[in-house]
């Protein structure tokens, strides 16, 4: 007789994984050799999980990852560079905990969207909040806010992400402006949080695409010296897939 009041507090206290739990309880006569403790412990597992798996939902939406890429599904057959050991360290999201930077150079097609794109998720299921941009939508974004009164909002809401991944680095020298958003982005999340940066130009040219010599030493200072390097090669894999 308590049954239906108990749902209705349930609902009410938006507890759902206790209530689909309560539910499978009562629909099924195998927990009823369960003590009240066991059954109790099991309905509070599965509210914790529930919450957990709309923690990641949340997580990954945020994340706006331009592939749906899982870091077990990364291919070692290919030949590309891809060191397998250091791709197995970087699973284990210590390099986030430790505020350390990944950077992924190599020609176009070599996979270097699809790998962070699993980091990122490898960082999301591990509780970590990422984010994605290919570089052009981050200026524009950072171009906008700063007509609409909201860069600094932006940036700030930049400086929480635990992974910032900035995809297509180098497309094109930055401009004055571009520049100033660039060293912004990096001064905030210096010693603080961890980035992912892509791009077709080897590091040694960076310098050349930042422009100002002063700003660009101050970019890559932040960036760089504290940064895991993968340097990819070889044939398109996107040819490959196709043929």
């Amino acid at each position: 007789m308590l049954k239906t009041p108990t749902i209705e507090k349930l609902q009410t206290l938006k507890l759902n994984g206790m209530l689909k739990g309560l539910e499978e309880q009562n629909a099924s006569a195998e927990y009823e050799s369960l003590s009240f403790e066991e059954r109790l412990g099991l309905l509070v597992d599965r509210e914790t999980i529930e919450r957990e798996n709309r923690r990641l939902k949340t997580r990954l939406k945020q994340a706006k990852l331009r592939q749906a890429a899982c870091f077990e599904d990364i291919d070692y057959r290919h030949p590309r560079g891809l060191d397998k050991s250091l791709m197995l360290s970087l699973g284990t999201c210590r390099w986030i905990k430790e505020r350390q930077n990944v950077i992924i150079t190599g020609p176009t097609g070599v996979g270097k969207t699809w790998l962070i794109c699993a980091l990122a998720h490898r960082a999301c299921l591990e509780g970590y909040k990422a984010r994605y941009y290919r570089s052009p939508r981050l200026f524009r974004e950072l171009h906008a806010a700063q007509g609409d009164g909201t860069y600094l909002k932006l940036l700030t809401a930049i400086s929480k992400c635990h992974v910032l991944i900035i995809d297509d680095w180098g497309l094109e020298t930055l401009k004055d402006q571009q520049r100033n958003d660039l060293l912004e982005v990096f001064e905030d999340r210096n010693g603080i949080s961890s980035t992912i940066v892509t791009s077709q130009l080897p590091v040694e040219h960076w310098h050349e695409v930042v422009g100002n010599p002063t700003i660009a030493d101050a970019v890559l200072d932040r960036l760089v010296h504290n940064a895991h390097k993968i340097t990819l090669d070889g044939d398109s894999m996107r040819k490959k897939k196709a043929s």
